[in-house]
């Protein structure tokens, strides 16, 4: 692939800068080919043995979502020092308010990271490296095939957005019941990029926050926050529909929660957390290039196995719905991250 030689070059010069240290660094390593691929790269340019480390769930073993097999078949192949981390209902439960001490704000992400960065810091560690990023970049999500293909099928429809709230008012009740009550809005928001996008990422939906703040506060954060307004004007002057989503999940996501999140769950155990593939050389390179996840294995002189460059994204799960249902609290019960957020905020605030 002619894209793969410059790529590797942008790649590696970056995650040969992020290496430099007067202390060991360690890779948070998953299955995915973000970490993959970085463990290659670091594993080429590092003269000393690297050391790696990965999450493993009791819940998730032996499933498709269990990435602890793969992480340690990977670290074997580039040489790398491993350990794999397995995290129990009971442990997470122990440390549910460190956790949230530890947050400067409520979020339902920086779980994983707070736990693997613990993991490193008990092994003597300072600096780790992240692949944080790559998803972005290289159009890793499924929104970058949802969002486009949810706003080419709707934006047709004339008065979409008039009868999408009427739908959502008349539906909204039933589909609570029986799925994401997010469906409801799927006319009213799923015409415009800004508006699809707020329902691949919304975790509740702008009529549902009076639900669970209190009302007026929760008319007046939306009335500021401007927030249809702001995604719109991310997009501006964006023609490609995949820049697009990768402008709304860089500015949005990485920024606003990703890199916030291992922040602050890196600095509870006094850990630095590197992150080679968010780097603004790096990404006017790359964002020119249009390379994809498999340009991005592609780098690697030492191929990755094939079990990872054909294994199916699941993104990274942490089981806290399964962990929180050994409590006797309702709020598990709803459905997704739903209740976790319900507790993140009751916690923090």
């Amino acid at each position: 692939c002619e894209i793969a030689p410059k790529l590797r070059d942008v790649l590696t010069s970056s995650v040969r800068d992020h290496l430099v240290s007067d202390v060991p660094v360690g890779i948070f390593l998953s299955a995915g080919l973000d970490s993959t691929t970085l463990a290659g790269l670091a594993s080429e340019i590092s003269s000393a043995s690297l050391i790696s480390m990965t999450l493993q769930f009791k819940e998730l073993s032996g499933s498709l979502m269990d990435e602890a097999p793969l992480a340690a078949e990977v670290a074997s192949i580039y040489g790398m020092q491993h350990t794999t981390r397995t995290v129990i209902g009971s442990e997470f439960r122990n440390e549910i308010n460190s956790l949230f001490a530890s947050m400067d704000q409520p979020s339902i992400d920086g779980a994983n990271t707070y736990f693997v960065a613990k993991e490193a810091a008990s092994m003597g560690l300072k600096v780790a490296l992240s692949g944080l990023g790559g998803d972005e970049l290289f159009g890793g999500y499924p929104s970058f095939q949802q969002v486009p293909r949810l706003v080419n099928g709707l934006s047709w429809f004339p008065g979409l957005n008039f009868v999408g709230k009427a739908f959502r008012i008349i539906s909204a009740p039933v589909l609570k019941q029986l799925t994401s009550s997010k469906y409801a809005s799927l006319f009213e928001y799923g015409g415009s990029f800004p508006g699809a996008y707020l329902l691949r990422r919304g975790l509740y939906m702008p009529w549902e926050l009076p639900e669970i703040l209190d009302p007026d506060f929760a008319a007046e954060g939306w009335q500021k926050l401007e927030l249809m307004i702001r995604l719109n004007e991310t997009i501006e002057g964006i023609a490609n529909d995949a820049a697009k989503v990768s402008a709304l999940e860089i500015l949005w996501y990485m920024r606003n929660q990703l890199l916030r999140d291992s922040d602050w769950a890196g600095m509870a155990h006094s850990l630095e957390i590197r992150t080679p593939l968010v780097d603004g050389t790096l990404f006017r390179k790359v964002a020119r290039m249009k390379a994809s996840k498999k340009d991005l294995a592609g780098t690697l002189s030492k191929p990755l196995p094939d079990a990872i460059l054909n294994r199916a994204k699941t993104g990274f799960y942490l089981p806290v719905r399964e962990w929180l249902l050994g409590e006797t609290s309702e709020e598990p019960q709803e459905r997704g991250y739903r209740g976790w957020a319900r507790k993140v905020y009751n916690g923090v605030s």
